[in-house]
């Protein structure tokens, strides 16, 4: 091989790396974007969807994230998807909005906590573990807020409606994934639980998977019907 053609083969090269590291920039752009255009956290996939070329969405994604992390708003991962949010060190100098949601009741936080750490989960489960009845009320509270989902029926006698968390839940407490959710140490650092609970008392590791398990069937639209998500036929309620 000539010394012309090992140049030609060098230049090659440097110009297909420069080639890669502009897309790469490009994708970048892009992604940015899309995450600062929506008010909900926007998805990896649907981000990969609008880039000119298959690339690695979660290194992009990692590297915008990495150079946010020190600005006034920052890059952060919501399961599987990603939002612009206030850095934590300032949310004290926003203004918060007159139209907040008001505080949730001490009933609707332990309701929120148990289907958080042991999703999928029943109503009975959830009065079985608090050891008091569970409103109707608490629920559609949680279930307005967004943090809250059905997520199937249960094969078990009466087929009872499981439920779970949602995207919105981990955004609005801060957290990129079920896992981040706070240990047994740091509840009772934060006052969350009694001194006096049982020695024996454990908080369980939540699910990580969001699929349906081996005991849970899909919520159809016979179900939503029934319990009151869908008039008869088909057609959502006002």
């Amino acid at each position: 091989m000539t010394d012309l053609e090992d140049e030609h083969i060098d230049n090659t090269m440097a110009d297909d790396s420069e080639d890669d590291l502009r897309a790469e920039a490009e994708a970048e752009r892009i992604a940015e974007a899309l995450v600062f255009a929506s008010a909900q956290p926007v998805s990896e996939g649907f981000i990969a969807d609008r880039l000119p070329r298959a690339l690695n969405v979660r290194a992009i994604m990692l590297r915008l994230k990495e150079q946010y992390a020190h600005r006034g708003v920052n890059l952060v991962q919501v399961d599987d998807a990603w939002a612009f949010r206030t850095a934590a060190d300032l949310s004290f100098v926003i203004r918060r909005d007159e139209n907040e949601a008001k505080k949730l009741s001490r009933a609707a936080l332990e309701v929120l906590a148990i289907i958080a750490y042991h999703q999928p989960v029943t109503r009975a489960e959830i009065e079985d573990i608090r050891g008091v009845q569970t409103s109707r009320g608490t629920l559609d509270v949680l279930m307005e807020a967004g943090w809250v989902r059905f997520r199937g029926r249960r094969r078990t006698p009466g087929r009872p409606v499981t439920l779970g968390t949602t995207r919105d839940f981990l955004d609005h407490f801060g957290l990129e994934e079920l896992r981040d959710l706070p240990g047994l140490e740091e509840l009772k650092g934060a006052g969350l639980l009694s001194g006096r609970i049982p020695a024996n008392f454990n908080v369980p590791s939540p699910t990580m998977n969001d699929e349906l398990t081996e005991d849970e069937d899909p919520i159809t639209q016979l179900d939503l019907e029934e319990l009151g998500l869908l008039a008869p036929g088909g057609a959502s309620e006002d």
